[in-house]
């Protein structure tokens, strides 16, 4: 498992590419908090933006979904990489991801809480990652580890890790077979310290785009431990 990496760069406000595609930005709107919100939702979701993360990572806000919870925030990430020089025949891939936030007031009995985060994360693998047994389960525990390492405290967390394989026949373009993780799950925040839960979320990132440890250039090629 890649170390832990330390807080880098604060979010920006240019959003995700591949985020985009799952909720249009709202612009500098996204990020006030009116009046008629209750102050723990508008001081969480401060602490959200106020989070730092490596520079590889895009960060910034998406439309979040109506109906799940009476109040609700959510941030867009990308893992971006450095543009090369020569075009490679076949490309690494990318990462990218959601993280929703959902406040009830009064609460809701599955949560636990009142402060519900909800997580996605996609990114590509190669064939020999698709097919690991183990891939699951690694997956899963860099959600735990991350979340005990920098949130502390998390209720009620529940989550699915698939990886598939999508084959591709016929005139379309692409490769003939492209292979993929997906790691959903929620929890539940117990303080509203919630840039500790984007930096969890992050890392999480990280590890699935297999980035090397923050300061080390990967002189090979991409790997997750």
């Amino acid at each position: 498992m890649l170390p832990r990496t330390p807080a880098g760069t604060a979010p920006r406000q240019h959003l995700p590419r591949r985020a985009c595609l799952h909720g249009p930005r709202l612009g500098a709107t996204v990020e006030r908090v009116t009046s008629a919100e209750p102050k723990q939702f508008g001081e969480a979701v401060a602490a959200m933006n106020a989070a730092r993360v490596r520079p590889e990572i895009e960060l910034g806000p998406i439309r979040p979904p109506q109906r799940l919870a009476p109040y609700s925030y959510a941030l867009g990430a990308e893992v971006r990489r450095p543009e090369p020089e020569v075009v490679p025949e076949r490309s690494e891939g990318d990462a990218f991801g959601r993280l929703i936030l959902l406040h009830d007031p009064d609460g809701a009995d599955a949560w636990d809480g009142t402060m519900r985060l909800v997580a996605f994360i996609q990114a590509d693998l190669d064939a020999s990652e698709a097919v690991d047994p183990l891939l699951p389960e690694v997956a899963w525990s860099w959600l735990v580890d991350a979340l005990e390492s920098r949130a502390g405290q998390a209720t009620a967390l529940g989550g699915t890790v698939t990886a598939t394989t999508s084959v591709r026949y016929g005139d379309i373009s692409g490769p003939p077979r492209a292979h993929q993780l997906e790691l959903r799950a929620s929890w539940t925040a117990t303080s509203l310290d919630l840039g500790a839960h984007v930096q969890a979320f992050c890392e999480v990132l990280e590890h699935a785009a297999g980035l090397p440890p923050a300061g080390v250039t990967d002189l090979s090629s991409r790997s997750r431990a």
